[in-house]
């Protein structure tokens, strides 16, 4: 990994998904300048290193958000004494306020500046706002499709109801922090275990027919498991179907175990 004092080429941005668009910029550089915002992401803090190869450098936007543009074009220089060019977007804004622009930045420095038009797909942009919105909207196929990849969280395993492993079929329950969550309902998912990928079904929101909690969950296919604790990983595949309230367990279960079998055909053939 190189020093930062032999960078010479960075890109800055949210990077936040790392999605297609951000490609464009990361293919012309040695490293990210990351701003961290601590909000609602696609993917959170340095997760986002997990999905790039180059060296990520982290700016807390609350320790940069009182910079003149001026001043934070300075403290880029001096954080990278070797900097010969700057790969921004082209609605990039900088400093207090947002004073400054990419164009602005070509006045304030003799760094090269060089400016990436957007990114589309067919006619859509590839924005993480709208990359947002069909997650929140349970449109998957179209968000992986933006990502250029699944769309991945990660969380912690807590304990469930316990009802189940007794009346239904055995889950894993996960505590989710800082990600943006698809639409309540039912997906085709892989869950990542001790770095091992497993074909499995996921329901997220909240449990309406039985204690209305809010919930995700994933129930792994075809294999037992056994007890499984700390953080593991999701990848959402495809969705089954919205959130729904059943009259009784019963309809429930018999629910659950159309969705695994509909998951089964969906994974199939995403592996094709």
């Amino acid at each position: 990994m190189p020093l930062l004092n032999q960078i010479k080429r960075i890109a800055i941005g949210s990077f936040d998904g790392i999605h297609l668009g951000h490609q464009a910029l990361i293919d012309k550089v040695d490293a990210l300048v990351i701003i961290e915002r601590n909000s609602g992401y696609l993917t959170p803090g340095y997760k986002r290193s997990l999905f790039t190869s180059k060296v990520c450098c982290f700016y807390h936007f609350d320790k940069i958000k009182s910079l003149t543009p001026e001043a934070f074009v300075q403290t880029l220089e001096a954080d990278f004494p070797a900097l010969e060019t700057i790969v921004v977007g082209y609605d990039f804004h900088f400093g207090k306020n947002k004073a400054g622009n990419a164009q602005m930045m070509k006045t304030l420095t003799d760094k090269q500046i060089s400016i990436v038009d957007q990114v589309t797909l067919g006619e859509t942009p590839v924005h993480s706002r709208i990359i947002k919105t069909y997650l929140r909207e349970g449109k998957i196929a179209r968000a992986n499709q933006l990502l250029g990849r699944t769309y991945h969280i990660e969380g912690r395993v807590v304990p469930g109801q316990g009802l189940g492993k007794k009346e239904l079929v055995p889950t894993i329950n996960l505590d989710v922090k800082e990600y943006q969550l698809p639409l309540e309902g039912v997906y085709a998912t892989r869950t990542c275990i001790e770095g091992q990928w497993l074909d499995s079904v996921s329901f997220l929101g909240h449990r309406v027919t039985t204690d209305d909690s809010y919930a995700v969950e994933t129930h792994i296919l075809e294999q037992e498991i056994g007890e499984v604790s700390g953080e593991i990983a999701l990848e959402f595949v495809d969705f089954l179907r919205i959130n729904q309230k059943f009259k009784s367990l019963d309809a429930l279960r018999a629910q659950i175990l159309d969705d695994i079998e509909v998951t089964k055909k969906r994974l199939s053939s995403s592996k094709v």
